[in-house]
Formats: structure tokens, sequence, C-alpha cells
């Protein structure tokens, strides 16, 4: 079948496609990644394209009307190609793939901060996390063996794991046959000095690699944060253990969909398995390559991966079968996934490096969520503590040493700039910070990178809430109230008011929030806060027997506590309870390829996890439409009368 060309501008860049391929799947093709929330079901509106030139098939949809298409505006992923196309992808309908600015990747990837939002630099944090003994997962040793005589002719494989047990308390319980195979002229031409790679699969020890000469300070590990927005990634020198550098990506999965639900949905489709699969890889990879460059790394010197993200991210990234999560009973195809080869994933490292994933829970609470009780020590603690993670998927875990109760919230991607009007991910240019004078309803802002306004990401929309209730903008349902203003406007679909608009101080077009943002801001903080409430009730305890609230992820970071509280979404509680505890997910993967123990700690933690699926919770959903109000119905409980 003859090809068809689709040119995208500005990228200049064409594909050919069949005939009939969508405009969507071209610009894949292309490497032009479009914002495709929905996963292409056509319902988000969110890609939207201009045809310049070319013939395509489509159908007027919500989303897209007929005068729409007569000017030459389609959704990529309702229309296909019929001819050669010329095809402008505006920005509004890009994904913003590039490099997280430098304001977001310290906001998402900051360690522990003390019990106070004024911590300024992660060096004035007081600590919170526990410290672990025992060896890295990978060790190199530097031998030097007797060669055989005649009196000593032992087999050399013999040989090399007698001079392992000469300088540590184990022998290799297993080899990889290519090792072998090599190993006799090695040995030799070596002059019997060589460094010899060991892997810790659980107890079990295996010879991973030997290598001529002394190699042993050359031994590095990688350890990922696998997000559903963000992968993050550090380099970790596993002899002397020093961060070496930290790295953190778009996962170039949103391009499917930008909750895991969609995702699991697209994994059904022909082929969609391999390409979620690659495309997570791809953001891992893009990550190691970058680390490698910078720290003069020879790649084939990292010998152990270690990987914590949800349970949906871990299954894609290990091409299996997500289906079942999403289906009840919501039962994963594996929560403890066994020791494997980074190779056989996709990650391009030493072909024998170890690939450890942290343990999950559930189908909604994973191996990220373990990473980071254990980072946060959830599990040794003598009071009752709380970690929450504040995302699409929010997971919240209570407990101490005696017992770890925890539950996901889908609270959905509006904390994460999706699925708002004009909502955006924490980068150059969004929206973090707002507050409203109470009289004149003037609008002060701040900006990431204090960049001309783009969008409002997730915190600048929680403080833009609370600002609104603050000043009698909006009653407790999340509507707009009538009053006269010219930032107040009517449209079809209820009220909006204006944040920024356009012309002013740079801005490209009006930024505005609508009473639609709002309800979908406020079904989620009601979807965190329930199943926090929820979790407390199911072990028969209240807020006031808590010490600390840790609260994770990279949107965690620039939350602002109090418009936290005013809108509902955190409890009323004093300032010095909550902890910001940054990117937990990554500590905890840090701690795990660094220490033996805090491996098998990680393993206990998940074992000891109750997990409470909400959706059958005994007053998860009477909590919940409680919630669904600014704070709640129960305003007592946020010191209001």
């Amino acid at each position: 079948m003859a090809k068809l060309t689709v040119k995208f501008i500005p990228d200049n860049k064409t594909v050919e496609v069949e005939k009939d391929r969508t405009i969507a799947s071209a610009a894949l093709s292309a490497g032009v990644p479009l914002n495709a929330a929905c996963g292409g079901d056509g319902v988000c509106g969110r890609c939207r394209v201009l045809v310049r030139k070319g013939q395509v098939g489509a159908l007027a949809t919500g989303r897209m009307s007929l005068a729409d298409m007569r000017k030459g505006l389609y959704l990529a992923c309702q229309t296909t190609v019929q001819s050669d196309l010329e095809v402008e992808v505006p920005a509004e309908s890009r994904l913003d793939m590039d490099r997280l600015s430098a304001e977001e990747i310290d906001r998402r990837l900051k360690g522990f901060y003390g019990p106070s939002e004024d911590v300024q630099s992660l060096e004035a944090a007081a600590p919170v996390k526990p410290a672990f003994t025992g060896s890295a997962l990978t060790e190199k040793l530097y031998l030097e063996l007797p060669p055989p005589t005649l009196q000593d002719c032992i087999s050399d494989l013999e040989r090399l794991y007698r001079q392992i047990q000469a300088q540590k308390d184990y022998i290799p319980e297993h080899a990889g046959l290519a090792a072998i195979r090599l190993l006799g002229e090695l040995l030799r031409s070596a002059q019997w000095k060589v460094t010899a790679t060991v892997g810790k699969r659980y107890g079990i020890i295996e010879l991973l690699d030997v290598e001529p000469g002394d190699t042993a300070s050359r031994n590095f590990g990688l350890v990922f944060d696998i997000g559903t927005t963000t992968v993050s990634g550090q380099l970790v020198d596993l002899q002397s253990a020093r961060v070496l550098g930290t790295r953190a990506t778009y996962n170039k999965q949103a391009s499917f969909g930008s909750d895991v639900i969609t995702r699991i949905m697209y994994a059904q489709k022909e082929e969609g398995l391999e390409k979620l699969h690659q495309a997570v890889v791809e953001s891992m990879n893009a990550i190691t390559h970058d680390l490698a460059a910078e720290n003069s790394i020879d790649l084939n010197d990292v010998t152990c991966v270690v990987c914590a993200g949800n349970t949906t991210m871990i299954h894609l990234l290990l091409r299996i079968d997500p289906t079942y999560i999403r289906r009840e009973p919501y039962v994963a195809t594996a929560n403890f996934i066994p020791v494997a080869r980074a190779h056989e994933a996709g990650i391009l490292v030493n072909p024998r490096a170890l690939l450890f994933c942290l343990p999950g829970v559930a189908s909604y609470v994973g191996g990220d969520v373990t990473a980071g009780v254990l980072a946060c020590g959830l599990d040794t603690a003598d009071d009752v503590n709380i970690l929450i993670d504040i995302g699409t998927n929010g997971e919240v875990v209570v407990g101490n040493k005696e017992f770890l109760v925890c539950a996901a919230a889908s609270a959905g991607p509006a904390f994460e700039g999706s699925g708002v009007s004009c909502g955006m991910r924490s980068s150059i240019g969004a929206i973090q910070k707002v507050t409203i004078d109470p009289k004149a309803f003037a609008v002060r802002y701040e900006t990431i990178g204090s960049a001309p306004a783009r969008g409002i990401c997730g915190s600048g929309y929680i403080d833009c809430i609370a600002a609104m209730l603050t000043c009698g903008l909006l009653d407790k349902d999340g509507k707009i109230k009538a009053i006269d203003n010219p930032r107040i406007r009517a449209t079809g679909a209820g009220r909006e008011f204006v944040l920024a608009a356009a012309g002013e101080n740079g801005c490209q077009a009006d930024i505005v929030i609508t009473e639609a943002d709002i309800d979908n801001i406020k079904r989620a903080k009601a979807a965190i806060y329930a199943a926090v409430v929820s979790l407390l009730k199911h072990i028969s305890l209240d807020f006031p027997a808590i010490k600390r609230i840790f609260i994770a992820g990279g949107f965690g970071t620039s939350l602002d506590i109090a418009s936290a509280i005013t809108i509902g979404l955190l409890p009323a509680l004093k300032k010095e309870t909550f902890v910001f505890v940054g990117n937990s997910s990554l500590t905890g993967a840090r701690n795990t390829i660094l220490s033996e123990e805090a491996c098998a700690t990680a393993d206990e933690i998940a074992h000891k996890m109750t997990y409470c699926e909400l959706s059958v919770e005994p007053g998860y959903m009477e909590e919940y439409m409680a919630a669904l109000f600014f704070p709640h119905t129960d305003i007592a409980r946020f010191g209001k009368k």
C-alpha cells in the first residue's frame, strides 16, 4: 500500500503513514508529543490541530463542532489521514516533554524537610529518614589469586570462590554461564589479578561478572522513581554511597493518557502494551545516558538498578499485562517481582546488571508507597503517623512499628494540571501561588521561573480556590458568586474567574478558573481527605492521635499548608504536624540499593501493610460526599462555626 506523508509544523518533521491512520498516531511516529489526556478517546479535547493542507476523515464530536472543522481544526486522535497533509500543532495541544525546569526538578526531588514549610534548603532540614546497615546490593571485589600448581589444582571457578570467601563471609551460590565460559583465559591473561562483581538476591549470592585488573572503584547503581507524570533517577556510587547526579523528565507514557486507568485501557489495544513499555524505558534510558555522560561513567560499570513505582507503572515497565488491575476484584499479576536482569526490561546498562523492583501491596498501592514508608521510618516509629502521597492516585498509609494500614484514593489528574481548563504541569510559566485582594478582587500571582503566565499548576489551583473562599468569591459548594466585577464572567457552562488577562505581563491568552475546574479540584481533595478519615476510622483513631503527617511527592513540596486546610484537603492541625518529605519514593529506592538490610526491610513493610479497599469500606462514600464542600459539610472539623 502506498504511503502518505504528514508534515508537522512548526516542528518541520515529516513522517510516512498508511491511509486511515489517525493524525495522533502519525504524530507519535514523528516524535511530536500531543496532549492526549484521555488516551485517544476523543473526550478531553486537548489534541486539537490545524490541518493546513490535505484531506482528512473526521466526524463532529462534543469537543469539535462542524464550524471548527470548516476552519481546519480537528482532534488529532479522531481524525484520519486521507492524503498528504500539512498539520500545525499549536502550543496548547503539545505535551511538554522537554526536560523539567530547574525549579521543577528542585521541587520534585528535594530530600527530606523538617517539620516546617519554612525550611528553605535540604541542608538546613533535619533528616527524618532512618539509617540502614549492610553493603550495597552489588559489590566489586579486587582479587589476587594464587596460580594453580600440581599441589593446588582446583578448578578456576573454585579458586575464584575460595578467594572471595577469604575476603568476605560468603561464597557465591550461582554464576552465569557466560562468565564461566570466559573465565579460564581471562584469569591467565590478567595474571590472576581480577575484579569479581557479586550481586545479592535476597540472601542468594551470584557471581555477575569477572574483569581483568582492579576495577573495584568503578561500581555504580541507578535508582528510579517511575511516576505516572514524572520519571526521576539518580546515579549512585555503590562504593562510597554518594549520589553523583539526579535527573527528572516527563514520563513519555503521558502521550497515551494522563492516568493509570487510561493507560491500562490503552495497553489492551494492539501493540498498546509494547508502546507503553517503550515509552517509559525511553524516559529511563534518557536519564541514564545523561547521568553517565555528565559523570564520565561507562555504562558497563552500572551493575544494579532499583525501581519504585505504582503497580501499573511497574507492570508496564516489565511488559506485564495490567488488565486485571482495573477489573474487580482489582488484582495485580504480581506485587513481589523476582530480581531480574536490567536488560530484560530494556534498560541500557551492563547486560548482567540486576534489576530490583520494590514490592507493592495491592493494585493501587505500589512499590513507591513501600519506598516512602521505608524512607520516612513509619514502620519503626513509636507514634502513629500518616504518609500522604498527593498525586493522580493519592495513596495514604497510617501506622507505626506495630501496624500499617494503607489505601488509595482516586484523586484524578487535576493536581497535576490535567482535566482543568487552564491546567498545566509545574513547569515554566505555571501560576503556583495566588493572593486576591478582598476588596477590589485584584489578583497577585507568582509563576514558576517568574515567566509570563501560561497556565495554572496544582498548587496554584489550591491557592486560588483558598483565596477565593477567603475573599467571599466562592460559596461552600464551589460556585462563583454573581458579583459585579470584570474578573467574573458568565459562560454557557457557568461562571469563571480571570486570574490573568491576555496581554497582562506577557500573558498570551486569558487564564481563568471555571466552576468546572473548581468542581474537579473539589472532588480530588474530597477523595484524599475521605481516604485519610476512613483509614483512621478503620483502626478506631482520630486526628488527635497522630504525631506527624508526612506529605510526599513533587506536588507536596510546593503545597501551601494553610491553603490546603482552607479548602479541606488536609485536616486542621498545627503547622508543625506536617512534614514535607519530597520524593520519598526515590529516597527509599536509594536506601534499598545501598543496603541489604533496607532491601529486606522493604519486603517486610510490603508484607506488613494491610490494604483497605475504599470502594467497599463502610462509610467511605459518606465521608467522600461530606467532603464535597469547602472545606467540609462539618465545618467544626476545621475550627469554624
